[in-house]
């Protein structure tokens, strides 16, 4: 099933989605909220950043060739980072351009939104507690990643974290084909089987340190082919099996 989030004249809703209709849901999916008997028409532009997380949990060099195209080792164990929620940008959205960065850089990666609280889990039950898959541009500012020698303030501007454009249930995330897009070009083309650690195996580590909520959202790490963007860029996120973020790009003013 695909499920949405959609800015409506009476609110934002989270409703399941079957072409240009959509029923309205009682609530977040993954809480177990049900459907509603309120079925709408709706737009793309309607569309909203299809989850809310309490936090946002990434993996750092989870692509050999990736890790080698920036000059670093694969790591023995998953490398994680936090973005905050306030990053999240949905489809269509702005990536804003901060003036403290000369080099900001996209990454296309998948998405992996928690359906069950995960604390302790085993990698083969891992999968029972993953609600379903969406698209992700783990934006990162380039230079302030390699000055700060950390990693929270190059990833995590407002806006740096664009995802959707809704959450599909019925994916096998072991084989997608992985691209990212800017201005018609194809920059990025990888597939999640490249993936060092694999989404299960990801869970169950990432469960023994922190304890996943429902809502939660898990980016699994980019292929090659990073690159910079600048203003006025048109970037897409596009996912087998799940669909193609569009976001734009503009110099953030302060």
């Amino acid at each position: 099933m695909r499920f949405a989030r959609l800015a409506l004249p009476d609110g934002v809703f989270f409703a399941r989605s079957d072409g240009d209709q959509a029923t309205i849901w009682s609530g977040a999916p993954w809480l177990s909220r049900g459907p509603t008997e309120r079925v709408v028409a709706f737009r793309e532009a309607d569309l909203r950043a299809p989850v809310t997380p309490s936090k946002i949990l990434c993996v750092g060099r989870n692509y050999l060739a990736h890790a080698k195209e920036l000059g670093n080792d694969v790591p023995t164990e998953p490398l994680l980072f936090l973005k905050p929620p306030s990053s999240v940008v949905g489809h269509h959205g702005v990536i804003a351009l901060p003036p403290e960065s000369v080099r900001v850089e996209h990454e296309a990666e998948l998405g992996v939104v928690i359906g069950r609280q995960a604390r302790l889990v085993t990698r083969d039950h891992a999968m029972e507690h993953v609600f379903g898959y969406t698209c992700v541009c783990d934006v990162t500012a380039r230079d302030l990643q390699k000055k700060d020698g950390q990693w929270t303030r190059a990833k995590g501007f407002d806006t740096f974290c664009p995802c959707g454009p809704w959450v599909e249930t019925a994916v096998d995330p072991n084989a997608l084909r992985v691209r990212c897009i800017v201005n018609g070009v194809t920059k990025q083309d990888g597939s999640t089987s490249q993936m060092v650690f694999d989404v299960a195996t990801l869970i169950e580590y990432a469960s023994r340190v922190m304890t996943l909520e429902p809502g939660d959202l898990l980016v699994t790490g980019t292929p090659e082919g990073v690159g910079p963007l600048v203003n006025g860029d048109t970037v897409t996120v596009d996912i087998e099996d799940i669909g193609a973020l569009e976001m734009t790009c503009a110099r953030a003013l302060r």
